[in-house]
C-alpha cells in the first residue's frame, strides 16, 4: 500500500522531499476530482490532505472520507488536529493512546 498526498504545492513540498510517489499539487475544484481518483486507486492505503483543504471538500465528499478504513484518510494541519488519533483509532480497531 502507497501514500498519496493531495493538496496545494506548499503542503505537498515536504512529503515529495520524503520520497512520498504519489503526490498531488491540486487546489480548488480540481481537489475533488483528485480526490475521488485517489478513492478509487487501490494501491492507496493513506490519503494525506490539510484540515483546511477537507474542509472545502463538498459534506457528502467528506463523509466518504471519514467513514472510509482503507484507504484511511489522515488529514494534517489547522483546526483539525485531533482527529488524527480518532482516525488511528478507527484504523487500527484500538485507542493506542490508552
Amino acid at each position: 500500500m502507497e501514500l498519496a498526498v493531495i493538496g496545494s504545492s506548499e503542503f505537498t513540498l515536504g512529503f515529495r522531499l520524503a520520497g512520498v510517489k504519489k503526490v498531488y499539487e491540486v487546489t480548488g475544484e480540481e481537489q475533488v476530482l483528485k480526490v475521488q481518483d485517489v478513492m478509487s486507486d487501490s494501491e492507496v492505503g493513506i490519503r494525506v490532505m490539510h484540515n483546511d483543504d477537507l474542509a472545502n471538500l463538498p459534506s457528502q465528499l467528506r463523509y466518504e472520507l471519514d467513514e472510509s478504513v482503507e484507504p484511511t484518510l489522515v488529514a494534517i494541519g489547522g483546526e483539525g488536529e485531533s482527529n488524527l488519533r480518532e482516525k488511528i483509532k478507527q484504523a487500527v480497531g484500538v485507542d493506542l493512546w490508552k
